[in-house]
């Protein structure tokens, strides 16, 4: 089954040749093939698996069993008593120096996502794609899976790895087999280039998403209130967007951002970190109330809110334990592993729906629960050491479950992930934030953490999810002349557009060019191909509604 077919294409390219070498038919599908070496991790120990037949690899207690899944080849562990921190396959091949390489980030990115040359020290979340100027072949694991996976690009060799921590120590099975993970891979076809090669590859990893019924868009108080909104600037400014709306038929959003909910005795006025998100603070009183003006004023109810933020007077045995970027008293957090706080997360999440709301953009649970934010996750995904109050679930496991249970109390809202693991959230989210916070206050932190992000992960737009870039900060203290580019990007491009105004900033000028982009947000358009993503990190040459559009990023 596992038989490698080594087929001799005369002036074949590298990707293709590397694909023909690291891959095999099987039926319809391309499979890859059995790996040449496997690998566990128990703390920083790796030791060496050996082939137990076609198809399996075992050491002590230890077993890693390959098994053809549809068109994937899944990766299933079994280890009854050692505490597994990872798992690694590994695939001799002498990869090129001049291939170029794109990989994924664990969350959301930074700004820094780029085709690069390959590098052993580089990490690729989630899947990889080579390229040589003629093909593309793209290596992968599907979304959902229960380990932390990233590819290794070396100059003799590509590796997966599977990280099976619970949290910063090793996960305990036990009995349990885990299915770690589903292999996918593929190559360019002749009628592709990279961007749509990227995209069919993502709807193989993705093979089920949930999408919005409709295109979203809409506006945010965040990127000029940054928390200090109230139940009267959010009618303010929804009435005075509501007046730039032509589409009827699909409204618009007016999300709610952070600051409405209880503060914490410990945090007075910080919105980021409230005591009780089931709870409105004074300056808003009543979130029914408010979701109703939202409706009456001609636009859909959103709200912000942070699941895993514990009170300030919570039990410890409810908290998870305290590591670096986790350890300020004055921001306890709740322990995912255990049930009591997962139906507070469920309660709240079914609450905002009572209380009207139609959609809700929750945030900041992969720095919760690691410690860090993605540009971090470097040498590990957390601080090593710790552990959960379960310690049987991978951390992947475990996060899998928190965002199932907030997409069951949902019910019909639509959820955005912010800050949420991309590969995770892909299939139960209907939109993800892909990228870091844009900008209110400087132009340069939107070019890089919209732009960059827009151009990198757009081949998850409607593949993933709807694939959100961050809010157009439209105020003051940001260039006109950029903002507008960066407006008609993400109005033209299909991704959800989301406008954050300062009502001071809005002139004739600017409510022209926000009536006309609303209008095209609203309605199914082609998906926005970036044209020069291969040689530029800030895509500037655009197909957008079938035709060719370019900016100036500055």
């Amino acid at each position: 089954m596992y038989r490698r077919h080594f087929v001799k294409l005369s002036g074949a390219t590298m990707a293709a040749l590397l694909f023909s070498r690291l891959t095999h038919a099987e039926n319809s599908n391309h499979l890859i093939n059995t790996p040449d070496e496997v690998w566990a991790q128990a703390g920083a120990e790796w030791f060496r698996l050996k082939a137990a037949g076609d198809s399996s690899f075992t050491f002590n207690d230890t077993e890693v069993i390959l098994k053809t899944n549809g068109n994937a080849l899944g990766v299933y562990v079994q280890s009854s008593k050692t505490a597994l921190t990872a798992v690694r396959l590994k695939w001799k091949y002498r990869v090129k120096p001049a291939t170029k390489v794109l990989g994924d980030h664990w969350e959301r990115s930074y700004g820094d996502a780029a085709w690069k040359g390959a590098d052993s020290g580089t990490k690729n979340p989630w899947y990889v794609l080579l390229n040589d100027d003629g093909q593309t072949a793209c290596f992968g694991v599907k979304t959902g899976c229960s380990a932390i996976c990233w590819w290794g690009v070396n100059t003799d060799s590509i590796e997966l790895t599977l990280d099976t921590h619970s949290g910063g120590v090793g996960v305990q099975l036990g009995s349990r087999k885990l299915h770690a993970a589903d292999i996918v891979t593929t190559r360019t076809t002749a009628t592709e280039n990279p961007f749509l090669t990227a995209r069919r590859f993502c709807k193989m990893m993705c093979e089920k998403p949930r999408l919005p019924k409709q295109p979203v868009y809409g506006i945010n108080d965040w990127y000029y209130a940054y928390g200090n909104n109230s139940a009267k600037l959010i009618r303010e400014q929804t009435t005075l967007m509501a007046g730039l709306v032509t589409d009827t038929n699909n409204r618009p959003f007016s999300v709610i951002d952070a600051g409405w909910a209880k503060y914490s005795p410990s945090l007075p006025g910080d919105g980021g970190w409230a005591d009780d998100f089931s709870i409105p603070n004074d300056k808003f009183k009543d979130m029914h109330t408010m979701a109703g003006d939202i409706v009456s004023l001609g636009m859909r109810p959103g709200l912000w809110t942070r699941p895993l933020c514990a009170k300030y007077n919570d039990s410890p045995s409810l908290l998870a334990p305290k590591i670096p970027g986790r350890d300020d008293p004055k921001n306890p957090v709740l322990d995912p592993t255990i049930p009591e706080n997962v139906e507070r997360v469920k309660h709240n999440i079914s609450l905002y729906k009572q209380w009207g709301f139609e959609m809700v953009k929750h945030d900041y649970s992969t720095y919760d629960i690691t410690g860090r934010w993605g540009f971090q996750m470097t040498d590990s995904i957390t601080t090593p050491g710790w552990s959960f109050n379960d310690k049987s679930k991978t951390t992947a496991e475990i996060i899998n479950h928190l965002y199932r249970s907030i997409r069951e109390s949902a019910g019909d809202m639509y959820i955005i992930g912010c800050n949420t693991i991309s590969h995770l959230s892909a299939g139960l989210f209907e939109l993800n934030r892909i990228g870091d916070d844009t900008s209110g206050k400087e132009w340069a932190r939107t070019r890089k953490m919209g732009v960059n992000t827009l151009g990198f992960r757009m081949p998850q737009h409607n593949t993933f999810y709807a694939a959100d870039g961050d809010c157009v900060g439209l105020t003051t203290q940001v260039p006109w002349e950029k903002n507008k580019q960066w407006m008609q990007l993400l109005a033209e491009s299909s991704a959800p557009l989301f406008i954050s105004a300062q009502p001071d900033a809005l002139g004739a000028e600017q409510k022209t060019l926000i009536k006309q982009c609303f209008a095209k947000a609203a309605k199914i358009q082609p998906i926005g191909e970036p044209l020069d993503w291969l040689i530029n990190p800030l895509p500037a040459k655009w197909r957008l509604n079938n035709r060719l559009v370019e900016f100036d990023w500055g």
